[in-house]
C-alpha cells in the first residue's frame, strides 16, 4: 500500500467508524456467535500474494463484526465502562503513525516529555497533591497498561523498599488484599464484610496474627470503588492502623471510580485527603470512565526513586548522556516491560478536547446510577395454595440462601441470553447477585429505563419458574 492508497483506505476507514457509531444503537449489544465460529470462515494459512485492502475491510465487516461485543453500546451494562472518544481514536491514530518503543528520552523526546506533562494535568484534574506530580521532583506518574500492571509495579517497589531495611526471606513476605480487591489478587484476602469495604479493625487483627506467625506484610492494596459492589475501603481507618507499621506500602486501586475525583463533590466520599497525605501509590484507569480509549491506566507514586530503583534496567546499550545525568525521565524504569506505547498522545488529545468541565459533565449527567447490585426474591404474597406451602418450606429450611442463589443464577442466565442488553453477575459474601454498571458515554435515562423493563420481565419469569418447581437447587 502506497501513500495514496493509504489515503483512500484511511478515508474509507474513518467513514466506516463514523457509520459504526451512528448505527450502534440498532446493533445487538452482545455477539451471538458460538465458540470457534471464526476458524471455519477463514483460510488455514496466510495468502501467498497480498490482497486488496478493500477486500480485507469487507471481510472485517463480514467475519469480525458479528463476533464483537459492543462495549460502547448505550445498553451495555456489563463489567465496567470502557471509554471511547473520537479524540482518543485520533490520538491512537497519530501515535501509531510514528511508532517508537519509548524506553528512554532519546527514543523520542516528545513522547517522554508529553507523558510527564499530561500525568501532571491528570493529577491536577483529580485533585492529587503536588507530592504526586512529576514537576515536584520527588513523586510522579506514568501510564501503564492496566490496573493489574499498576498494582504489580507498586508491589515490586514495595517489596524492594521492605527488604532494603528488613532481612526477611522472600517466602515470608505477604501482600494484603481484600475479598473485593481488583482481579490481580484474591489469594489470602482480608474479608471485607462491612458493606464490602475494609475497615481498620479487620486490618489490625490480621497484622497482629500474621506478625505473630513470622509473616511480613509489606504492602496493602486498598480499593476505592470495588468492581463487584462499588465499595470504598475506609482509608482513614487504614491510615491510622498503618501509622504503627510505617514500612508497609499503601497502594490505592481506584481503577473504575477514581475518575470521579475530577468532581470536587465526590472527594470527601472517596477519601481524597487521605490519598494525598498517606498513600504511597494511587492508580485509576482513564480507559474505564475517563473517555480515553484502552489502554490508559494511570499510576502515581509518592517516591519515584523507590520505584525506579526497583525497576531499573540500564545495560550499556541503553545508557545515554541525558539519562545518566538525571536530567530526563527514562520511563522504562517506571514499568515492567522495556518498550512502551505512545499512550500520552491520546490522553493529551482527550484532556484538551473535553477540558475539566467536559470531564465533570460526562460524569454527572443523568442517569445518575453508576453501579447497582441486586437480586431477585419472590415476595411472600406471590404464591398461593401448594405453591405457598412449598415456598414456606424453602424459607424455613437451612438452604434458603442456596435456593435464592439458584433462583438468581437462573434469573441471570435469562438476562445473559438477551441480545438487547449486556449485564454481569457477581457473588458478595456468598450471595449471588446481578450487576448493572452504567457509564457508557452514549447511555441515556431512556436506555436505563428500557433495561429495567427487561430486567423486571425476566425476574418475574424466573420467579414464576421457581414457584412452579422448575429451577433445580444444587
Amino acid at each position: 500500500m502506497d501513500v495514496e492508497q493509504f489515503r483512500k483506505a484511511g478515508y474509507a476507514a474513518i467513514d466506516r467508524i463514523c457509520d459504526y457509531y451512528t448505527t450502534l444503537n440498532s446493533k445487538p449489544v452482545s455477539s451471538s456467535v458460538q465458540p470457534g465460529y471464526l476458524a471455519p470462515l477463514l483460510p488455514t494459512q496466510p495468502p501467498e500474494q497480498g490482497e486488496d485492502f478493500s477486500d480485507i475491510a469487507a471481510d472485517y465487516d463480514k467475519y469480525i463484526m458479528p463476533g464483537l461485543t459492543h462495549w460502547q453500546h448505550p445498553s451495555f451494562f456489563a463489567y465496567y465502562p470502557t471509554a471511547a472518544s473520537f479524540e482518543g481514536i485520533l490520538g491512537d491514530l497519530y501515535a501509531t503513525a510514528a511508532p517508537h518503543p519509548g524506553f528512554n528520552w532519546s527514543c523520542s523526546p516528545a513522547s517522554t516529555e508529553l507523558e510527564a506533562i499530561v500525568m501532571d494535568w491528570a493529577a491536577k484534574l483529580l485533585g492529587l497533591a503536588p507530592a504526586f506530580h512529576n514537576a515536584a521532583g520527588t513523586g510522579g506518574g506514568a501510564l501503564q497498561t492496566t490496573a493489574s500492571d499498576s498494582a504489580l509495579v507498586a508491589a515490586v517497589a514495595a517489596r524492594e523498599r521492605f527488604v532494603s531495611v528488613h532481612s526477611a526471606p522472600l517466602n515470608s513476605l505477604v501482600i494484603y488484599v481484600t475479598t473485593e480487591t481488583h482481579s490481580l489478587g484474591l489469594k489470602a484476602a482480608l474479608t471485607a464484610a462491612d458493606r464490602y469495604a475494609l475497615r481498620g479493625e479487620t486490618l489490625r487483627t490480621a497484622l497482629e496474627e500474621d506478625l505473630a506467625l513470622g509473616r511480613k506484610p509489606f504492602i496493602l492494596m486498598a480499593t476505592v470503588g470495588t468492581t463487584s459492589s462499588g465499595a470504598v475501603d475506609n482509608l482513614p481507618e487504614i491510615q491510622a492502623v498503618l501509622a504503627d507499621y510505617p514500612d508497609i506500602w499503601l497502594h490505592v486501586d481506584a481503577a473504575w471510580a477514581g475518575i470521579a475525583l475530577c468532581c470536587p463533590e465526590t472527594r470527601d466520599e472517596l477519601y481524597l485527603d487521605t490519598i494525598n497525605t498517606a498513600v504511597d501509590s494511587f492508580c485509576t484507569n482513564f480507559h474505564k470512565w475517563g473517555l480515553v480509549n484502552f489502554d490508559a491506566s494511570t499510576l502515581w507514586v509518592r517516591d519515584r526513586l523507590t520505584l525506579t530503583r526497583a525497576l531499573d534496567i540500564t545495560p550499556p546499550f541503553l545508557r545515554t548522556e541525558h539519562g545518566d545525568s538525571g536530567a530526563v525521565i527514562d520511563y522504562r524504569n517506571w514499568h515492567l516491560a522495556l518498550g512502551r506505547r505512545f499512550r500520552s498522545l491520546k490522553l493529551w488529545f482527550v484532556l484538551r478536547g473535553f477540558g475539566v468541565q467536559g470531564f465533570q459533565a460526562h460524569l454527572v449527567t443523568p442517569p445518575s446510577l453508576a453501579l447497582t447490585v441486586f437480586r431477585a426474591a419472590p415476595k411472600s404474597g406471590d404464591a398461593t395454595g401448594a405453591q405457598a406451602e412449598m415456598e414456606k418450606e424453602k424459607k424455613s429450611a437451612e438452604n434458603e440462601l442456596t435456593h435464592l442463589n439458584a433462583l438468581n443464577a437462573s434469573f441471570f442466565a435469562r438476562l445473559a441470553r438477551r441480545p438487547d442488553l449486556a449485564i454481569t453477575q457477581t457473588v458478595l459474601n456468598g450471595v449471588f447477585c446481578v450487576r448493572f454498571a452504567v457509564g457508557a458515554a452514549r447511555t441515556t435515562e431512556a436506555h436505563v429505563r428500557a433495561a429495567f423493563e427487561v430486567i423486571e420481565e425476566e425476574a418475574r419469569a424466573a420467579v414464576k419458574e421457581d414457584l412452579e418447581g422448575q429451577i433445580a437447587v444444587v
